[in-house]
This record gives structure tokens, sequence and C-alpha cells, in this order.
């Protein structure tokens, strides 16, 4: 297929391929679903090889969220029945993050509910850094709080933090649809303190809420433009509670060809396999293998995911290795930019380098919606931070 070759190319010389041709490989058929993981799949392996880099979210505070956004079961007024607490003490979470690194995790996510931090909040979070770091050898830590206020990014990362996640999650021209208690400008921004902090940006997108194809294409470029060093592709976990419950709208071939997308239009970059994934991609997450090179490991934020060992074995049965801690996950280049900064917004990691001359994107027919909803999948987190259960890892 000369889509398939051209983005190819494209992917290994790091240029950004038109909307037309991201667009089209949302449109390709399930008969053609195979050659596009494997045409993806060569450009992953590229800047990635086989390595898998796991990653473990710790949620560091549960529930009872101020802010509206219509995907999260922790949202002012949603009624699904999530774990709800009050922070976690430094050793607490320490105790939590102890459990992914022994399950292979390079990286800690400590998450947060709340529109972002207070000072106090910073320094309690500091403490939580150092806990884990003095207990942990190498590993990375990365924050999750929400929005930034000035000055906090730049003592998250005196603290210890390596890197800090505030997500897109979607287009700029729907976003409102989605929340309406803080602006799509509001979470660029605080991508762009964490940059202007020397912080490893993260920041993805949640699919599945609704959106058209352009609306996906949309946020992928934003983020390439944005140049997190890793993108998580989140699938939307359409909890009982929330005003999304209903909507089941991606199958897992339709899961895949949006990870291919990503890949093509962020080659060089961390693609993470983030929550939904057993939801929604089910039997084909080995599949994904081939497109991301990060994962999570064990459970989500307030849902339950498949057991640790299970994503060990799944990472090894598919000819894929765990990524060591002594191991650069980014690209020479990325990686050096990160280190020295180099004219990327904000000054973080090294835009990617080519030609970004557009083309008028063709006319595509919606993909129908997801013909089975599987709320038997959604399986609320009961174990981990905030419980006396031992964590999944």
């Amino acid at each position: 297929m000369d889509l398939l070759n051209t983005l190819v190319d494209k992917g290994l010389r790091r240029e950004l391929p038109t909307r037309a041709e991201a667009l089209a490989v949302l449109a390709t058929s399930d008969d053609d679903l195979l050659d596009v993981v494997a045409a993806a799949g060569k450009v992953r392996r590229q800047w990635f090889g086989r390595r898998v880099k796991l990653n473990y979210l710790v949620n560091l505070k549960s529930g009872l969220c101020p802010e509206d956004c219509s995907y999260c079961s922790q949202r002012l007024g949603s009624k699904a029945e999530i774990l709800k607490y009050t922070w976690l003490k430094p050793d607490e979470a320490s105790e939590a993050a102890a459990a992914g690194v022994a399950g292979g995790a390079k990286r800690v996510c400590l998450v947060a509910s709340g529109r972002g931090p207070t000072d106090r909040d910073v320094d309690r979070v500091s403490k939580t850094i150092a806990a884990i770091k003095e207990q942990n050898e190498g590993v990375e830590v990365c924050a999750c709080l929400g929005l930034l206020s000035e000055g906090q990014a730049e003592r998250l990362r005196e603290a210890g933090a390596d890197a800090y996640n505030h997500n897109l999650n979607t287009s700029e021209g729907t976003y409102g649809d989605i929340t309406t208690t803080h602006t799509y400008a509001d979470r660029v921004d605080t991508v762009q303190k964490a940059h202007d902090a020397g912080l490893s940006a993260c920041s993805g997108l949640i699919a599945g809420m609704g959106e058209s194809d352009e609306d996906l294409v949309d946020v992928v470029f934003a983020l390439r433009e944005l140049d997190p060093d890793s993108v998580p592709v989140n699938f939307l976990i359409p909890f009982e509670g929330t005003p999304l419950a209903k909507e089941w709208n991606l199958t897992p071939q339709r899961a895949l060809r949006i990870l291919a997308m990503v890949r093509f239009v962020c080659p060089d970059v961390e693609v993470r396999l983030a929550g939904g994934r057993e939801v929604h991609l089910r039997t084909l997450q080995p599949l994904a293998l081939h497109l991301a090179n990060s994962i999570f490991l064990g459970d989500y934020l307030t849902s339950e995911g498949q057991a640790g060992k299970a994503d060990l074995d799944m990472i090894a049965d598919a000819g894929f290795e765990v990524e060591g801690t002594d191991t650069t996950t980014l690209p020479e280049h990325r990686a050096d930019a990160v280190a020295g900064g180099c004219g990327s917004p904000g000054g973080g990691g090294c835009a990617p380098c080519g030609d970004t001359t557009e083309e008028t994107a063709p006319e595509n027919e919606p993909e129908p919606a997801a013909s089975g909803a599987r709320p038997d999948l959604v399986a609320v987190r009961r174990r981990g931070a905030g419980t006396d259960l031992a964590p999944n890892a």
C-alpha cells in the first residue's frame, strides 16, 4: 500500500505526515489492519527496538474533584462507586510505589485529583518524591497534579521529579463539550510550564469519547507541536455514574488504528498504552506492543487492570523485553535535547525535523459505533493505594 510505504519512510526520517495521511490511517479497513500494524511497527522498532517501558500509577488522592471532566470517575457530581480518600502519607505512597518497581516498573507516576496543587500540596508531593527515590535507586518519578501555577513546576523539578503529566485529552474544537471548569488553553499552558522548568513533558489523549477522526488527528497534531517526550493513549473507560457511561465507540481494531496513527505522527516519542487497554483492545493487546513502546503495569487510578504477571507474560510472549533502569528510553537525539534544550516549545525535547506541509484532508465517513458494550470488563479498583489490600503489580 503506497500510503503505508510513505508513512514508514516519513517515520524513519522523523518527518510529519500530512493530515490527509493521518486521516487515511484511521479510515483503513479491517482487512488492512495487520499491514497497518506492521508498517507502524517498523517505525516503532527503528526508534525503540523491542523494548517496553513499564510505568506504575500511585493515586495519591482519590475522588472528590471539583472539576467536571465528563470522562472522569473522580469528577464533580460523579456517582461512580470508586475509592475516595485524602492524601497518602509519603511513606504510604513510597510503599505503594515499591510494589510497582518490584514488578519491573521504571517510572512511578504520582497522581492526585483536583484542579491543581496548592503550595502545601507541592511540599507534600516533594516529600513523597524524596521518599520514593530514597528507597528505589534509579526510578523515574512523574507528577500529575493538575493545572500548575507559576513556580510550581520548578519546585517539583528541584524536589527530584523527572517528568510532569498533563493530557490534552481531545481536540481544541470539542474540548468545551467535555469540560467546562477549565479550558484547553489551560492545559497547554501547564504542559509548557513543565517544559520551561526542565521537566520531561508527558501529554496525551483519550479516545472513544464520541470524537470524530478529525478530532483525533487534531489533538495528535497539537501534541506533536507541543513536543512532549511521552504521549499516553487512553481509551475511555465508560464508568457507570459518569456522563459518558454509554459511550462504547471503540472496537479492538479501531483502537489499533488510533495507536498506529499516533506512532506515525509521533515516530520518535514514547507512545504509552494507557488506561482502557484491557477494556477495548482485549485479546489484541499484544498487537498494540508493536505500536506503543510503553505501558502501565497493573492497576490504574480508579479501575483495575489485568494482573501485573499477565502484563509481563504478554510482553515476553509477544517477543518484547522489559526496559531496564540502565537504558535510556528516548532515542539519543531526543535524550540529548531533554538534557540541554534545543528550540522546541518551552525548551524541552528537540522538535522532530522534516516537511510539515499540509494537504487538504479528504472527506471521511464516520466509523460506525462499536456493536457491543462490555461493562463487565470495567472493574473499580479495590486494592492497592488507599486500601489495606496488596497492590496489583
